[in-house]
């Protein structure tokens, strides 16, 4: 079930609607194989958004039920250190927590990311 006012109290820039919808389009492997198992609140029943804005961000996944943000590190993420910490400051910030999981990780065992998220503090409050 949807965490309706928190989900609508997040800051949203409008101009990023379109960026979000391309990325949800191309498709990325990790982000896909990571989608087949958040969606439709088949994780724990939590409900899930893909390529989420939040503020001048979007990021890859989002749970309003656990203020939870999943974050799949790849390539994309290789020399921006900084924006990263400036991205995961404003979420925090927000009252989110952040995970963040290496893609190679996705692509390589799936399986135990997913025991590390059911196992993770922030899914078992």
């Amino acid at each position: 079930m949807r965490e309706t006012r928190k989900y609508r109290a997040l800051p949203y820039n409008p101009k990023l609607k379109e960026r979000a919808k391309e990325l949800r389009k191309a498709g990325n492997l990790c982000e896909v194989l990571m989608w087949n198992q958040l969606k439709s609140n088949q994780f724990k029943g939590y409900d899930f958004d893909r390529q989420k804005i939040i503020g001048n961000y979007i990021v890859d996944f989002y749970s309003a039920n656990r203020d939870v943000v999943i974050e799949i590190d790849g390539s994309s993420h290789d020399n921006k250190v900084e924006y990263d910490e400036e991205r995961d400051q404003f979420l925090n910030s927000l009252g989110l927590n952040i995970i963040h999981i290496a893609a190679r990780d996705v692509l390589q065992n799936l399986d135990s990311v997913m025991s590390y998220l059911n196992r993770h503090p922030f899914f078992n409050k």
